[in-house]
């Protein structure tokens, strides 16, 4: 459950003056977490920098939230979590779509997530974010790595780079599933919970949707993946490592 607040509109610009970073750039960056706390101290991180030229002019908690706000605010770099209430950051990149081919003014999103999971960070990027990098990053490397994903260049924390690449450029990479794939994003969670035995009530609340579209949702999965029943499900999500 998320301790956020939800979301917010414009916040005071996050650098130490009004001359912007190194260069006198500015960037505008929307911040989507689920935990308030969490953007409180990247707000403060970011805060302790030199010179930073990082304004930060939204927040979200959750993935209609985030939406929301980043098409209001059109950033230019967006921090996305992976793991969200409503569909996750995937679900999100899905949705801002129009927003990052924008040819003019694309919005570029930055994964940063406490995950390095193969399946998290591959996601997102087959999504369309430009980078990925773990909480674990400082003030200084997460400034840098956000005016470089203003210029459109990839961006992973060092010990993901190498992973990533190996993944796209090798047999390694998890293989395209053609059954999963004809799931969309919100099917996908719900397959995920129902296979680790939550009850409707249970993921309704888990994902702030009714009980009757959870139960919408299970009965498009089961005639997608051709099953009969919830049981199906678990065995099937278990095969493909899902739960």
């Amino acid at each position: 459950m998320s301790d956020a607040t939800g979301a917010s509109g414009p916040t005071e610009p996050t650098g130490t003056d009004e001359g912007g970073g190194a260069d006198g750039r500015r960037v505008r960056v929307v911040l989507v977490d689920d935990h308030r706390m969490f953007r409180t101290g990247v707000q403060a991180e970011i805060g302790r920098t030199d010179v930073t030229g990082v304004e930060v002019v939204g927040e979200a908690d959750d993935v209609d939230q985030a939406v929301t706000v980043i098409t209001a605010t059109r950033p230019e770099v967006v921090l996305l979590d992976v793991h969200l209430p409503g569909g996750g950051g995937v679900e999100v990149l899905r949705r801002c779509s129009p927003l990052m081919s924008d040819a003019e003014s694309p919005v570029r999103f930055l994964a940063l997530s406490v995950s390095d999971a193969a399946e998290d960070v591959i996601g997102v990027i087959r999504g369309g974010a430009r980078g990925y990098v773990t909480k674990t990053i400082t003030g200084t490397d997460l400034v840098d790595s956000i005016f470089r994903v203003q210029d459109g260049d990839a961006v992973f924390s060092p010990r993901l780079a190498g992973f990533v690449l190996d993944a796209f450029a090798s047999t390694d990479a998890p293989p395209v599933d053609e059954d999963l794939d004809r799931l969309t994003q919100r099917e996908r969670e719900v397959l995920r919970l129902i296979a680790r035995g939550y009850a409707y009530k249970e993921i309704a609340k888990q994902l702030f949707i009714s009980v009757k579209t959870v139960e919408s949702h299970v009965s498009a999965v089961l005639r997608k993946l051709q099953l009969s029943n919830r049981h199906e499900l678990t065995r099937w999500a278990t095969a493909r490592r899902l739960v």
